[in-house]
């Protein structure tokens, strides 16, 4: 046998040796990752000391809106609905009508007693304008009894004269006489006549004013009344949806009963996000918000205002520190999130969950993604 012959190996022999490495790749590829991995932390890091780290984000947040709930402001009878659930409808738009018979009778009568107190003020003027014309007849009656009792007492003076003279009778002395006792009764009669007719003016100006009184009382009665009979059609107060319809056709509901809700439109929502208040110490109205909605859709903002107290302040049953044990718990306030306009909000509905996140920078403007870090980064050198 050539002594330059390799024996071959038997493939049990070939399979326990080691495989030949690939000297090029292997050799390659420990410095290829190496520098891949430092160029991800150093983005990383640059993306955290540029970016995230004025980053404040949430998931405690949700899609608010100021929902009206409706209700009977009267009683009856529900007539007539309007509108179907989840339907839009117009500001004045009528959702529920209710029975107007009786009310539209209550009206009536209201109206039928303005008018009779209307009436009684008419009479008592005219009553008022008699009385001042028999005050005036009772003045010139007394000027004219005044006017007789100086006759009489000028004629009882002559007849005595006369008298006394030896020209004049007894019997014309005591005609005469007579006389000016009768004038003078008669300017005591046109006198007390005087005031009598003047004392009967206050007594119907007091009547006027009760009147009046009365009048407006009607006139009170009556704007009531009309207010209750357009109260029997309940109307949204603004533009939205009508939803959580509880009234039904025949139904008896009194005043204060729940009837309907209208919830606003997309356009009037906004985002109640609860930070922690170790979240607050850089949040400002007028920050940038990017806010991602759970049933889908991604959804820009800006913070319009931090509420005035924890949102544990506002619940039934606020918390008491000074009494009992004392256990920090982290408090969080509620964040009214405006949603920027030009926005597709159609799917929208109050109460969606939505994750928040506030960029809290100098310069809200500034790249906030990992690349567009790193361009600043790469230019600012």
């Amino acid at each position: 046998m050539n002594a330059r012959t390799q024996a071959i190996p038997d493939p049990d022999t070939r399979a326990s040796m080691p495989a030949t490495p690939r000297r090029s790749r292997l050799r390659r590829l420990p410095p290829l990752i190496g520098l891949l991995l430092l160029a991800g932390a150093g983005a990383g890091g640059n993306w955290y000391w540029q970016v995230g780290q004025y980053i404040e984000s949430t998931d405690n947040a949700y899609v608010a809106g100021d929902i009206s709930v409706l209700s009977s402001r009267i009683e009856g009878d529900v007539a007539r609905i309007l509108v179907a659930d989840n339907q839009m409808v117009e500001a004045g738009q009528p959702l529920i009508e209710l029975e107007r018979e009786d009310w539209q009778a209550r009206r009536d009568q209201a109206a039928a007693a303005l008018a009779e107190a209307e009436a009684n003020i008419g009479t008592l003027a005219a009553q008022v304008a008699q009385a001042r014309a028999q005050v005036a007849s009772a003045e010139a009656g007394v000027a004219e009894a005044e006017a007789e009792r100086v006759r009489a007492a000028a004629d009882a003076g002559r007849a005595g004269t006369l008298a006394s003279g030896g020209y004049g009778t007894r019997e014309a002395v005591d005609r005469t006489t007579a006389a000016r006792r009768k004038a003078e009764a008669s300017v005591a009669a046109a006198q007390a006549g005087l005031a009598s007719a003047r004392g009967a003016i206050p007594v119907l100006e007091a009547q006027s004013h009760a009147a009046i009184a009365r009048r407006d009382a009607a006139r009170a009665t009556l704007a009531l009344a009309e207010s209750n009979l357009e109260h029997t059609v309940i109307r949204a107060p603004f533009a939205g949806i009508a939803g959580n319809r509880a009234a039904q056709p025949g139904q008896h509901v009194r005043a204060g009963q729940s009837l309907i809700a209208v919830a606003p439109a997309a356009d009037r929502l906004y985002v109640t996000a609860n930070f922690k208040e170790t979240q607050l110490r850089r949040i400002r109205e007028g920050q940038p918000v990017e806010l991602s909605v759970d049933a889908g859709g991604a959804l820009h903002g800006t913070v319009r205002s931090l509420a005035p107290a924890t949102g544990a302040q506002f619940s039934l049953l606020p918390p008491e520190n000074a009494t009992g044990n004392f256990t920090k718990i982290v408090q969080r306030v509620p964040v009214r999130i405006a949603l920027d306009p030009g926005q597709e909000l159609g799917r929208l509905r109050p109460g969606l969950s939505v994750e928040a996140e506030v960029d809290t920078r100098d310069d809200p403007h500034a790249p906030r993604s990992l690349f567009g870090a790193a361009a600043a980064m790469i230019r600012g050198h």
